[in-house]
């Protein structure tokens, strides 16, 4: 009896979590895809405050930056802990929307940088 009880908490948290995780209410896109040591073009759109997607397993969360790709419509998910984050903000603050980036390593040696253009 106290196993199956067990087993309904857990199952009980776990749909919780789902809800909160699935609960996305933009516009489903293709992600943008970075190539190690290519750089990308793109336009970010600020018009609108970005969505948050909260990644419990890995304990982050991730802006859902909406941008446009060789004319497509896509979505750059990036930890705003990623310094990349900081750099996209500060520069679109200023009025910027068009970068370039490239990345560097791959895995957990991945590094996103600027490019001047």
């Amino acid at each position: 009896m106290e196993e199956n009880k067990t087993v309904n908490n857990w199952l009980n948290e776990e749909f919780d979590e789902l809800d909160k995780q699935i609960n996305f209410d933009g516009e489903k896109l293709p992600s943008l895809q970075f190539e190690e040591n290519k750089v990308v073009k793109f336009v970010i759109d600020f018009s609108e405050k970005f969505q948050q997607y909260h990644d419990e397993p890995n304990k982050c969360v991730k802006a859902i930056i909406p941008v446009t790709h060789n004319g497509e419509k896509k979505i750059l998910w990036l930890n705003k802990k990623n310094p990349l984050y900081k750099d996209l903000i500060h520069k679109g603050k200023d009025g910027q929307t068009e970068f370039s980036v490239i990345q560097t390593g791959s895995k957990a040696n991945t590094k996103y940088s600027l490019v001047k253009q």
